[in-house]
């Protein structure tokens, strides 16, 4: 994080008074340890700007590339900005959203995204990094074309600025409806003015419609100033085509005239966005943000931050590994992001207004990454939140026939593969959730896997899905195993013995993959036949049989029958020879279209991405904790840093931190809906997490880089001899110690 004098003063005035009264005990602002510009290089792909937790409002910078590392809008290599817009997506790799973008400027200007060859083809203007701040609920930066001091502020769904202005004969301040996210295209766009009876300018609303990733999102927008508006134009992008071709609406920009201002002149603006309506937008700026307090919504949004944060409060003397945490901790609660009204109306994937729903809506659902980590810890430190979660996927359900794969502000952008959404929906069964219609829960997982589209029609057919007759044959199908496994784990909760039964069966449709020659899943063609050539290294993104991975990767996505995967291999001793073999051979990903997200590399566990997340955990489950704690430990060395390029791949709505917070708290959910979480590798010497019992303590006795090794466990103070805790012993509180040592010993 860059440092200037004011934030200094500013950090030293939160260190100095850093206990802050609440009604539990006093907590830290445990926002000062949050660096948002971790993830900001590489391929990290986080989002950088104000937000509260959860919000439907991320608020912040949007910069000119439109490429695959700009999917936040945000890169640590690029300092330009279009504007700043109110919604952004956190560490995905597909760009959407950057709905609602507004510039301020002076003079004259062009209305275009435009391009960094031509400083006068656009709005945009470079950003002066060097005096940036970035804090979870406040984003400043000067934009020095202009001369303009932007500050930035949020509520749920309001986005507060505050524009410190130079002397000038011409100030205004755009709306942008153009110019959204990578791969997004706006289809309708207008504005709607406001006005008193003298006919004076007060408010500033409208409506961005765009077809990208989300394939028909709707968003509305409220907005008012704090200054008298002289005069407002619309104007179009002269250009006669978009960048992709298709024809522009009309009333894309809205110029705002604020006349003369002298040097330091301030203005503010209040934007309110909303799925439903424009009424929707007012009523939503009108109960959240009444009036024109800056510094108070900033420190609101701080405390929000504080009692999120506060959940989970670890002991260390090591600061970055301090900053690493809570900077991993703010981004499993940037996503998934409230999708409603305040008064709970809502837009469904049917398209259609739910009015007052009985329930928070969510979006932004990015499953195939999150069910592995993100919604697991989810599941610990946000029970008030996971009730709202699933009937939201169960409101899906009902409106678009399955429960989401990937769903993006109302749309199901079938994204990635699998059913994800079924695996969360289990998970929360099997913990005992009790929020929603657990037999309405149960009947939507049934209806979602028994479904004919996306290849399950050819599992159903041939017991697995043949590599010559759809791309991505083994990702789809180890995948959908996967959930099959999490719908028996919900059936034999619910004492549905013939659904067990049925659905663990078809959870071993892996098996026909494995090519014990080889030790490792190889495609099979619909006659039975293995595919030919094979090389276990090979990649060919999006056009192969895996799902961005190679045989290397995959072999090892089976969490649901580790004992199956151990009997194909023929013993123990087989599979974690081979096991061992996986981090020790080449890295090189060979291929020409070789997929990029295949990163974070250690022999050939990719770190970098979801479907490698649990392989280190297999070693805990066969016994062999050192080995997995040594690996853990160098995942933690390596691909989690304390700077730009601090993480190994992309965030993926929080995935790639929640692996973080789990692993480094000793604890991992390896096996989807099993209600357990397997011990690894404490690096704390204690962990305290708010769950609905009170606090879950857990301490680790003597730890250090040398007493990494777990020797021994007890459970409130008893001897525990498992190698793993059940979400119902965290659930209800309590203490875990852990007294570390020097050498590895079987815990089992």
């Amino acid at each position: 994080m860059h440092f200037n004098k004011k934030t200094l003063l500013a950090a030293f005035a939160v260190l100095s008074a850093v206990f802050v009264s609440c009604s539990e005990e006093a907590v830290k602002d445990y926002s000062a340890f949050v660096n948002p510009k971790i993830g900001t290089g590489g391929h990290g792909h986080v989002f950088v700007g104000a937000s509260v937790p959860f919000g439907a409002v991320q608020l912040g910078p949007t910069s000119i590339p439109q490429s695959w590392d700009w999917c936040s809008g945000y890169h640590d290599s690029d300092s330009t900005v279009i504007g700043f817009s109110h919604t952004h997506l956190n560490g995905t790799g597909i760009g959407d959203l950057f709905d609602v973008t507004v510039m301020p400027v002076t003079g004259e200007v062009t209305y275009a995204r435009g391009t960094e060859a031509d400083p006068a083809s656009g709005l945009w203007s470079y950003a002066d990094r060097r005096e940036e701040i970035c804090e979870p609920s406040y984003y400043s930066v000067p934009l020095m074309r202009y001369g303009i001091k932007v500050e930035l502020t949020a509520t749920e769904r309001v986005g507060l600025h505050r524009y410190t202005f130079p002397a000038s004969d011409d100030a205004a301040i755009v709306f942008d409806l153009e110019n959204g996210g990578c791969w997004d295209d706006v289809t309708d766009a207008g504005f709607q003015l406001g006005k008193d009876d003298d006919g004076n300018i007060v408010s500033v609303a409208g409506w961005r419609f765009s077809k990208g990733w989300a394939r028909d999102q709707r968003l509305f927008f409220y907005g008012v100033l704090n200054a008298p508006v002289k005069h407002f134009e619309e104007h179009q992008n002269t250009n006669e085509d978009s960048p992709r071709g298709n024809p522009r609406p009309a009333a894309k920009y809205g110029r705002i005239s604020l006349g003369s201002t002298s040097e330091g002149d301030v203005v503010m603006l209040k934007v309110a966005i909303s799925p439903v309506s424009i009424e929707g937008a007012k009523a939503n700026l009108e109960a959240e943000l009444p009036g024109w307090d800056f510094e108070g919504t900033v420190a609101k949004g701080r405390e929000e931050w504080n009692k999120e944060l506060s959940k989970i409060r670890i002991d260390t003397e090591d600061e970055d590994a301090k900053t690493i945490f809570y900077t991993a901790l703010y981004h499993t609660m940037v996503t998934p992001s409230v999708f409603n009204d305040v008064d709970k109306s809502y837009r469904g994937a049917d398209r259609e207004v739910h009015p007052k729903a009985s329930f928070t809506n969510y979006t932004t659902f990015s499953l195939w990454d999150t069910y592995r980590a993100q919604m697991p810890l989810m599941t610990v430190i946000h029970p008030e939140k996971m009730n709202d979660i699933v009937n939201t996927m169960l409101a899906i359900h009902k409106e678009q026939g399955k429960l989401p794969v990937w769903h993006l502000h109302g749309c199901e952008t079938d994204c990635m593969v699998g059913n994800p959404g079924v695996i969360v929906v289990a998970d929360a069964i099997t913990k005992g959730y009790r929020g929603f219609d657990r037999e309405e829960a149960f009947n939507a997982l049934k209806a979602s896997v028994m479904l004919d589209e996306r290849g399950q029609d050819l599992r159903k057919k041939y017991g697995y899905i043949p590599t010559d007759l759809i791309n991505e044959g083994i990702g789809k199908d180890m995948e959908y195993a996967i959930a099959d496994g999490a719908v028996a784990a919900a059936a034999k909760y619910l004492g549905k013995a013939e659904d067990e039964r049925f659905f663990t069966e078809r959870s071993h449709s892996y098996r026909n993959y494995f090519d014990p020659a080889y030790g490792l899943m190889r495609g099979k063609f619909a006659d039975g036949s293995f595919v030919t050539p094979f090389n276990p290294f090979a990649s060919n993104h999006s056009h192969q049989d895996y799902t961005e991975g190679t045989a290397w990767q995959y072999v090892w996505l089976v969490p649901q029958d580790v004992d199956g995967l151990m009997n194909l291999f023929g013993s123990k001793e087989a599979m974690v020879q081979k096991l061992d073999s996986l981090f020790t051979v080449s890295s090189e990903v060979q291929g020409e279209n070789a997929s990029p997200d295949i990163s974070g590399l250690i022999g050939q566990y990719a770190h970098g991405n979801e479907p490698s997340h649990h392989t280190i955990y297999l070693y805990c489950m066969l016994g062999e904790q050192g080995k997995a704690v040594d690996r853990l430990r160098q995942v933690y060395d390596e691909m989690y840093l304390n700077g730009p390029d601090g993480l190994a791949g992309n965030e993926d709505c929080g995935q790639m931190s929640a692996w973080y917070i789990l692993s480094t708290l000793g604890l991992y959910q390896v096996e989807p809906a099993g209600a357990r979480f397997w011990f690894g590798a404490p690096l704390f010497d204690k962990a305290s997490v708010k769950v609905s019992g009170g606090r879950f303590d857990i301490i680790a006795k003597g730890v250090s880089d040398t007493n990494r090794y777990i020797q021994s466990v007890t459970l409130n103070g008893k001897p525990y001899d498992k190698p793993w805790i059940s979400f119902e012993d965290i659930y209800r509180g309590g203490e875990l110690e852990f007294t570390m040592g020097d050498t590895p010993v079987s815990i089992n």
